[in-house]
């Protein structure tokens, strides 16, 4: 939305997909075609999962299974939060791998979010940002319950 350009407004939506694709594709390099790691499987490794996290659309412009029908690949872990997950169990359709092989895709959305003026590092700071604030407090909270929770089980004893 911010570039306002005809080709601008025709990436709304796919900048989160394409990067989750190239996050997946790295992945695949390093777990599926490095030699290292092959030796380490032949030796019982088993490779780390890769995990697409809080995948829940904000967006109600998107449908509301966006993320969990088009983040579908081998050796991954969905987390979303359960209106999702009810979502996709009432309508959600499994479409098979729809990650695997699209890195030049993706790369090519990278790209034209550059053309159009988006500065994808800039973009992708703040996300982190805001993505560790929100698992700091997340964090906290759940430490406050659980001492919460100690102090009244020492209450009872």
């Amino acid at each position: 939305d911010k570039s306002g350009t005809p080709d601008g407004l025709a990436l709304r939506g796919k900048a989160a997909l394409a990067d989750a694709r190239l996050a997946y594709a790295a992945y695949q390099q390093v777990f599926e075609v490095q030699p290292r790691f092959q030796g380490l499987l032949e030796g019982g490794a088993r490779p780390q999962r890769a995990l697409w996290a809080s995948t829940g659309v904000k967006n109600p412009a998107y449908p509301d299974t966006l993320y969990v029908a088009d983040l579908v690949a081998p050796n991954t872990v969905n987390t979303m939060p359960e209106k999702t997950l009810d979502a996709f169990a009432d309508h959600g359709q499994v479409k098979g791998d729809t990650v695997s092989g699209t890195a030049v895709a993706s790369q090519e959305i990278f790209d034209q979010l550059t053309a159009v003026g988006i500065d994808l590092p800039d973009v992708f700071k703040v996300l982190e940002d805001e993505g560790v604030d929100k698992f700091e407090v997340s964090w906290n909270e759940l430490l406050e319950a659980t001492a919460e929770q100690l102090r009244a089980a020492g209450q009872k004893s």
